[in-house]
């Protein structure tokens, strides 16, 4: 098995930051070394097949981005990325590992969907993938279905509170699966927003000709987003079952959260790229004073970007900083404009939701290091080690230290990079949400499992190089 030196960098893991080398041996990590140093006599660097030279870089654990969406079917369409386009974006972005959804309807069998998504991702993926469990029929053989999947390493499952007909569960569907969760130890999660709410400020909208996609935003208010949260943390306090709140938007959400954590509860949430740094004025009401052109569709993800005139992105940042958010994913789930987007025109609430960032979240939250708001530490925390640890792959994933997979990039805080259209991007869409910014801050060299597959050339790895991971149950619970 090929050996790999990592010289002269900076390691920097959630608990500090210093000077080492790192030897990977094959898929692993053998030793965390003080620079130069020798092992038992051993001339490591003459010794290895491979030497990267950090020095003046960052070496940290390869991103971990629990939740995405590749291929993911919905609106009448099916996410534009693949589990090959998407994971080799990924690759480019620092992202090492992924949590995808298996996605049930209504009517399907759970275990036939959770094989589906295997045959989906094996030997397409360019990165290490698991996967979590989507319940939108929670019935007797869902409730089995969940034991059988936590042997299988799917130890997460999500419900929601919104999408009736196609995703919604009610309370007591969700009762019940919480209820389950409480007994097996999985981790339960929630899309949470009152869809009943939604749905009556949706058909209002447009009946009053409010069609385009601000609109979008303007219908799921904060209060459905709180008020959900509220709900789904009542019913995980009754049950005793984990809670793990998805793409968290709304301050008032965060207050929910952070009011049960100081309760004692096993309650945490996630919040996404777009949360802390977009808003519905700047990005859905950009193209016009009557917040009537349709670009604002590029824009249109649920949760809902919220308004920056009500202090909900600053609140991000702060609930990173005091852990009342744990960790920071993407949501990613691309669509393009043409063919796809563009079916909502004349009416937002066919526009396919979501934003593609799987590429781009560690340059993303990397700028909060450059500005002050998070340390570096705290940078791979939110990014890689508290994701590890919440669904049960901490030890292999998210941490530099031997015994660990190979799973490291190289960053280079002095480099840049710009993000979009006419610059780079390597998502299956054709535009970037993230279009116009500029990074301080660059990917140089990305290793999966002790392979090196982004290099200075580029994109070096191979289809099928990611192996799936079979997780454990969480790690981050009190």
């Amino acid at each position: 098995m090929a050996k790999t030196l990592i010289k002269n960098g900076l390691v920097v893991n959630a608990t500090g930051t210093g000077a080492a080398d790192v030897l990977i041996d094959g898929e692993t990590i053998a030793a965390v070394l003080a620079p130069g140093s020798m092992l038992l006599g051993f001339d490591i660097e003459g010794n290895v097949d491979r030497v990267i030279d950090a020095a003046g870089k960052y070496v940290i654990p390869g991103g971990v981005d629990a939740h995405t969406h590749m291929e993911m079917p919905f609106g009448g369409t099916f996410a534009s990325d693949t589990f090959e386009t998407g994971t080799r974006a990924a690759a480019w972005g620092g992202t090492t590992s992924i949590v995808d959804f298996v996605v049930q309807y209504p009517d399907q069998n759970i275990l036939d969907q959770y094989h589906a998504w295997h045959e989906k991702a094996a030997g397409n993926c360019a990165i290490d993938y698991g996967f979590h469990q989507i319940l939108s029929d929670v019935q007797d053989s869902s409730l089995t279905a969940m034991d059988e999947l936590i042997e299988e390493g799917v130890t997460s499952f999500k419900l929601f509170m919104a999408y009736k007909g196609v995703f919604l569960s009610d309370d007591g569907q969700i009762l019940r699966a919480f209820q389950k969760g409480s007994s097996n130890g999985a981790l339960m999660m929630m899309h949470a927003e009152n869809g009943a709410m939604i749905d009556v400020l949706v058909k209002q909208a447009l009946e009053a000709g409010n069609t385009t996609p601000f609109f979008h935003g303007t219908s799921r208010p904060w209060q459905a987003e709180e008020e959900a949260t509220h709900r789904a943390i009542m019913i995980a306090d009754l049950t005793g079952a984990p809670l793990y709140v998805v793409h968290v938007s709304a301050k008032q959400a965060v207050d929910q959260i952070a009011a049960a954590r100081d309760r004692g509860l096993n309650v945490f949430g996630e919040t996404c790229p777009q949360y802390l740094y977009l808003s519905l004025e700047d990005q859905l009401g950009a193209w016009s004073q009557q917040w009537g052109d349709f670009e604002g569709a590029k824009w249109v993800c649920s949760t809902p970007l919220r308004s920056k005139h009500e202090g909900h992105q600053d609140h991000m940042w702060q609930s990173l900083r005091t852990n009342d958010i744990q960790m920071v994913s993407t949501d990613h789930c691309p669509f393009c404009m043409k063919d796809q987007k563009d079916m909502g025109i004349g009416d937002f609430s066919k526009i396919p939701n979501g934003i593609g960032s799987v590429e781009n979240r560690m340059d993303l939250m990397y700028q909060g290091v450059v500005s002050g708001r998070i340390s570096l530490s705290r940078w791979v925390e939110i990014t890689s080690t508290t994701p590890a640890r919440m669904f049960g792959m901490y030890g292999r994933k998210g941490v530099i230290q031997p015994g660990a997979d190979g799973d490291i990039v190289v960053y280079d805080p002095n480099g840049h990079t710009s993000i979009g259209l006419g610059k780079a991007h390597h998502m299956n869409m054709d535009y970037s949400a993230w279009e116009g910014f500029e990074i301080d801050g660059h990917v140089d060299t990305v290793l999966s499992r002790g392979r090196v597959i982004v290099d200075e050339t580029g994109y070096v790895g191979t289809k099928g190089d990611g192996a799936y991971i079979k997780r454990g149950l969480s790690q981050y619970l009190t």
